[in-house]
């Protein structure tokens, strides 16, 4: 079963249980997805789903900040729980170590030698890892793999 079929009947299931929190968020994602596959006339396959996963996740992740810095805690706690619906999804994701060994390795194979490389580096690591870390955290790594 494809990732985009267990979050249908996922969809079906939160809708005989009447939990409006996930039935919801799980109609954005598929929206999400249904805009995607209209705009540039594709089939969304379970790599491509993860993306758009990661990217409503950033999204809310920013929004709890601007909610938490503006005092609303009540708009903050459903933007996290639409994040925790939404991780559900997502596959295992490396550990930091993982991931800082994963850059090492591709800094390697690249040949990239300082931080001039990181569009090279960058590209080579988004298609390796995308999906399996938060590339916020491999940013980072190419970053400090790069610099020493």
């Amino acid at each position: 079963m494809s990732l985009k079929d267990q979050i249908t009947e996922d969809m079906k299931t939160a809708m005989r249980a009447k939990d409006s929190v996930r039935l919801g968020t799980i109609r954005l994602l598929l929206a999400a997805v249904k805009q995607k596959e209209v705009d540039e006339r594709v089939v969304v396959d379970d790599v491509m789903l993860v993306g758009i996963i990661d990217k409503l996740i950033k999204q809310r992740k920013d929004s709890v900040a601007a909610y938490t810095q503006a005092k609303r805690q009540d708009l903050a706690d459903v933007e996290s729980n639409e994040i925790k619906v939404l991780e559900a999804y997502l596959p295992q994701r490396l550990s930091a170590d993982e991931i800082t060994a994963a850059v090492a390795a591709i800094v390697a194979s690249v040949g990239a030698k300082g931080p001039g490389d990181m569009g090279k580096v960058m590209g080579a690591v988004k298609t390796q890892l995308a999906g399996k870390a938060d590339m916020a955290l491999v940013s980072q790594a190419v970053k400090a793999a790069l610099a020493g």
